[in-house]
C-alpha cells in the first residue's frame, strides 16, 4: 500500500507519498481501505518530531478515517467485510489501508458521505469526552469555545446547541466568527480587537460561563479563569499559544477556584484521546455513537469541510492548516 511517511522531522516538505508494508491484522481489529482522513493539529506536532506515536502504533500520521472494511480479525462480530465505517486511530490514517480496534469503529453517520465521515471521529471523541463527560456540560449552562472555527470548533458549536447550550467562541477575522454565528453560536468575540474576558463579563452579568475549552494554554490560562463562573470547568486541549503562564495565585484563593468540595470551585483538566487505553476509547466511542450519531441523523451536526486534497498533497494540507485560514476540517483522499 501507499502511505504518507515523515521522511525526518521538520515542515510540510518532508511528508512524502511511500510504498510500504500493508498493516498487520489483530484478532481483535478490523482492517479498513481509507476513503479519506483527517488532518488534525497533533499531525504536524507529529511531523515536527514533537508527538510521536504510542508505543506499538502505527509510525504514519491521521488520527480519523473513513472507508470500506476488507477484513476483521477473529474475535470481531459486529463489523463484517463491506461495511463502511469511520474510525478513531491512534495513527497509520495517511494511508491506503489502517488496521484499527474494533471497539474505536463506528458506522457513517446518516445522510453523511463516506468522505465527509473522516471529519467526524476525532472531534466527536475528543468534544464529548471533555466537555460533556468529564466536564457535565449540560442544557441551560453556557461554553466558551476558543478557536471556534476550527475542526474542533465548529463541531463543539453545533453539538452544544443541540442539546440546549449557550455559546460564547472567540476567533480571528470578521469571516471566521460569521461562520460561528451560521452554526448556532450566540456571542461571537474577536480575540484581536476585543477582550474576551470583559465580553464574557458583560454577556454573562458578571456571572462568568460554566465551561471552557481551550486550544491556547498558557497564555489564555489566567484570563480563562478569570472568565469561568462558580462552579467553572476548564478544559484545555492543545497548548497553541505555548505551555507556561504565570496565574494569579490572590485571585485563585479569592474566588476559592481550586478548593474541592466547596461551591466556588474550577476543575482543570487536560485532554489526550491518542494515549488512553483501548477499553477507554472503546467507552467514549460508545457514547458518541449513542449521544452524537443521532444529533448528525437528525441533519442538526453537520460536516463543516474546508477542502479536499489527495494523499499525495499532504504537505500542502498542512500549509494550510499552520496557516490558520481554514474553517473547519480538511480532508485527505485516499
Amino acid at each position: 500500500m501507499k502511505a504518507v511517511v515523515i521522511t525526518t522531522p521538520g515542515g510540510p516538505e518532508v511528508l512524502k507519498l511511500q510504498q510500504v508494508e500493508d498493516p498487520i491484522l489483530k484478532d481483535d481489529d478490523v482492517l479498513i481501505r481509507v476513503a479519506a482522513t483527517a488532518l488534525n493539529r497533533a499531525d504536524t506536532l507529529q511531523r515536527q518530531g514533537k508527538y510521536p506515536p504510542p508505543k506499538g502504533e502505527s509510525e504514519y500520521p491521521g488520527l480519523e478515517c473513513s472507508g470500506t472494511i476488507e477484513a476483521v480479525g477473529r474475535n470481531v462480530s459486529r463489523w463484517k467485510v463491506g461495511d463502511e465505517v469511520c474510525a478513531l486511530i491512534s495513527g497509520g490514517g495517511y494511508a491506503e489501508k489502517v488496521a484499527v480496534p474494533a471497539g474505536q469503529v463506528l458506522p457513517i453517520p446518516s445522510g453523511v458521505s463516506l468522505k465527509d465521515a473522516a471529519s467526524f471521529p476525532e472531534v466527536a471523541c475528543t468534544v464529548w469526552s471533555t466537555i460533556f463527560m468529564t466536564s457535565k456540560l449540560t442544557s441551560g449552562e453556557t461554553v466558551l469555545i476558543h478557536g471556534g472555527s476550527s475542526g474542533i470548533g465548529t463541531f463543539a458549536i453545533q453539538m452544544a446547541k443541540y442539546l440546549g447550550i449557550k455559546v460564547f467562541v472567540t476567533a480571528g477575522s470578521e469571516e471566521k466568527l460569521k461562520a460561528c454565528k451560521e452554526l448556532g453560536a450566540d456571542v461571537c468575540i474577536n480575540y484581536k480587537t476585543e477582550d474576551f474576558v470583559a465580553r464574557v463579563k458583560e454577556e454573562t452579568e458578571g456571572k462568568g460561563v460554566d465551561v471552557i475549552l481551550d486550544n491556547i494554554g498558557g497564555p489564555y490560562f489566567q484570563k480563562n479563569l478569570e472568565s469561568l463562573g462558580l462552579d467553572g470547568r476548564l478544559f484545555i486541549i492543545g497548548f497553541m499559544g505555548g505551555v507556561k503562564t504565570d496565574a494569579n495565585i490572590s485571585l485563585l484563593l479569592g474566588k476559592r477556584l481550586t478548593v474541592q468540595g466547596k461551591r466556588h470551585f474550577v476543575d482543570v483538566h487536560g485532554a489526550g484521546l491518542r494515549t488512553r487505553s483501548l477499553e477507554k476509547k472503546a467507552e467514549i466511542v460508545s457514547e458518541v455513537e449513542k449521544n452524537v450519531w443521532p444529533a448528525i441523523a437528525e441533519g442538526k451536526v453537520k460536516p463543516v469541510v474546508y477542502k479536499y486534497l489527495p494523499l499525495s498533497e499532504a504537505g500542502e494540507g498542512h500549509k494550510l492548516m499552520e496557516s490558520s485560514t481554514h474553517i473547519g476540517k480538511i480532508l485527505l483522499l485516499a
